[in-house]
């Protein structure tokens, strides 16, 4: 598998814990797909539309052979297959997976902006990807994701809610 992608995965309707165990198992059974790494999960406080539960978020690092677009449907598929509906911007669901980085392109198509819109603006991404991979930069920016996270006023509503042990993907599902 030729490429390198980060993925961002958050849920905040349901048994958050088990929808991303579902998403995680529906990802690495996928043959394009072989999950590398995974963050530890975070809880966060919703951004934009407010009014909803907190979510759990993670980053997960994945290699696959599937071309950007191939992987953004490989990635609403499992949403849907695991009840996503969107019906509010920004508004609660039971999963949401966005490609956040794929390689190190800058992509722009209809349906596809890679690196994602705002990814460096928000802190529930830019922690979780630290923590998978510290040293990566993102496209046409110069500042080291350390530098980008102090810039972020929202930091506070980022929480560890469960370290991951072990090197393992699955790691943070195991007892």
């Amino acid at each position: 598998m030729r490429n390198i992608a980060y993925l961002s995965i958050g849920s905040n309707l349901g048994d958050r814990l088990e929808t991303f165990r579902k998403a995680f198992q529906l990802l690495s059974e996928s043959p394009h797909i072989k999950l590398v790494s995974c963050s530890s999960l975070y809880e966060t406080d919703p951004i934009g539309y407010e009014d909803q539960d907190c979510f759990l978020n993670a980053v997960l690092k994945v290699k696959t052979d599937l071309e950007p677009e191939q992987l953004l449907h490989a990635c609403m598929k499992i949403e849907q297959d695991l009840g996503r509906k969107r019906e509010i911007r920004w508004g609660p669901r039971t999963l949401d997976l966005d490609i956040l980085l794929y390689n190190h392109e800058n992509i722009e198509t209809e349906i596809l902006s890679v690196p994602h819109p705002r990814m460096h603006e928000r802190a529930f991404v830019i922690v979780p990807l630290m923590e998978v991979d510290p040293d990566i930069s993102l496209p046409q920016m110069h500042a080291p994701l350390s530098d980008l996270l102090e810039q972020i006023s929202d930091k506070e509503g980022v929480r560890l809610w469960k370290v991951k042990n072990g090197e393992g993907v699955f790691a943070l599902f195991e007892s």
